[in-house]
């Protein structure tokens, strides 16, 4: 019995070696969102973790590699569920649907990280960390721009600029982070379907309209 104590206590403490750099995460998101870069510290994130700042360093050898971690990871998992998502809807509208809602998933599932990896954008960052969160961030945009592009060209959507209406539709999400409660009444996916609701309105093509461009592609095919 004292082997079996022993062997548990041993493989706890090395799930719990294994798991602190992402417990150092969770901290430095949480502190990043709270106070910006330049307002969170490596002695901050490690008073937070409880552990000295040599042991940080251990797991990461700067702020902005800790920082970029944060950022590029969101960016990344954002991407893949997004993706993901619309992959799987049909319609023009669905793939614009899956790719809102899902994204407002990833928001409440990681608010703080969202929060840190959205200010890469708006602060004087390194050339490396920059480059890597805009090319994800462009791949994001490019993913939604797609998608209304598609529908455009379906004639499901009115003839509207595939990269206004997703900037349209983008800065619902990011005014989102800025008031947005995590006890509010309404939880971020419901929030975002909403404006969805009203949005996607204005976005379809009325009927006479679609109707005249799909006899207009079967005539083309045809000819």
């Amino acid at each position: 019995m004292a082997t079996d104590r022993a062997a548990k206590t041993k493989a706890s403490r090395g799930a719990a070696v294994e798991d602190r750099p992402t417990q150092l995460i969770e901290i430095a998101s949480r502190l990043f969102a709270a106070h910006g870069y330049a307002g969170t510290s490596l002695r901050d994130i490690a008073q937070q973790a409880k552990i000295t700042k040599a042991a940080l360093y251990y797991h990461f050898p700067n702020k902005e590699a800790l920082y970029e971690q944060i950022v590029v990871d969101n960016l990344q998992a954002l991407i893949d569920r997004v993706g993901e998502a619309v992959e799987q809807a049909d319609s023009a509208t669905e793939q614009v649907r899956a790719f809102m809602v899902t994204a407002a998933d990833v928001f409440a599932e990681a608010p703080n990280a969202w929060i840190a990896g959205s200010n890469v954008f708006w602060s004087s960052m390194g050339p490396q960390i920059r480059a890597a969160a805009v090319g994800r961030r462009d791949r994001f945009e490019k993913l939604l721009r797609d998608c209304i592009a598609k529908g455009v060209a379906s004639g499901e959507f009115r003839d509207i600029d595939p990269a206004t209406a997703g900037r349209l539709l983008l800065s619902t999400l990011n005014q989102m982070t800025r008031w947005i409660k995590r006890e509010g009444r309404l939880t971020p996916r419901q929030v975002i379907e909403q404006y969805l609701d009203i949005i996607l309105v204005g976005m379809k093509a009325p009927a006479p309209a679609k109707a005249a461009r799909a006899t207009a592609r079967r005539s083309a095919a045809k000819s």
